[in-house]
C-alpha cells in the first residue's frame, strides 16, 4: 500500500472559500478506499509512536479523519466544534484564521484523568484553528502529545503557532 501517491488525490480548488485562497480538497482521496486505508495506516503509526488515550478532531473534516483513526486504533474520540453545536457545559476559545475570526468549543467531560490527546484535522494552514484546539485541550486537562494532519501548507507557517515541542505529523506537505 505504501506505493499509493496520496498527493495526486488531493484536488486544488482556487478562490475557495474566498478569492485568493487555494483550497486543498481531500474528498477525492477519501473516495479511494486503498488510499484512505493508507492514510489510516500512516496516522496509525503516529498513534503507535505517541500513544494517545483520546483523539480530538476539529470540525468538520477532522471528525472524518479523527473518528476513522480512533476506531482503527480502538481509542476514544472527542469533537471540537463551532459555537452552539455541542450539548451541555462547554469551554470555548476565540481565535483568528486565515480569512476571519471564529470560535471553537469542547465538552470537558472525559478529560478528568488527564488523557494523552492527539489532535487530528485534515489540514494545517496558518495554525490558528489547531492552536485554539490545543488551548482548549489544555484548558480541560488533556495532555497534548501531538498533532496529525493529512495535508500541511508549509508556506503559511502554521507549525509556528502550535505549542513548542509538541510533535506535528503531516502526511502530505505542500
Amino acid at each position: 500500500m505504501g506505493s499509493i501517491n496520496l498527493r495526486h488525490l488531493v484536488r486544488e480548488i482556487p478562490d475557495f472559500p474566498q478569492p485568493g485562497i487555494l483550497f486543498r480538497d481531500i474528498i477525492p482521496l477519501m473516495r479511494q478506499p486503498d488510499a484512505w486505508q493508507e492514510v489510516m495506516r500512516q496516522l496509525g503509526e503516529v498513534c503507535d509512536r505517541l500513544q494517545p488515550d483520546l483523539i480530538v478532531g476539529i470540525e468538520s473534516r477532522g471528525f472524518i479523519v479523527g473518528t476513522a483513526l480512533a476506531t482503527a486504533k480502538t481509542i476514544g474520540f472527542s469533537p471540537v466544534r463551532k459555537p452552539g453545536k455541542l450539548p451541555g457545559q462547554v469551554i470555548g476559545v476565540d481565535y483568528s484564521l486565515e480569512y476571519g475570526t471564529d470560535r471553537l468549543e469542547i465538552v470537558p467531560d472525559g478529560f478528568e484523568n488527564s488523557p494523552r490527546v492527539l489532535i487530528v484535522d485534515d489540514l494545517l494552514a496558518t495554525g490558528g484553528t489547531a492552536a485554539a484546539c490545543a488551548e482548549l485541550v489544555q484548558q480541560v486537562g488533556g495532555q497534548l502529545v501531538g498533532f496529525s494532519f493529512v495535508v500541511e501548507l508549509t508556506d503559511l507557517g502554521g507549525q509556528g503557532k502550535l505549542p513548542a515541542g509538541v510533535p506535528v505529523d503531516s502526511l502530505i506537505v505542500y
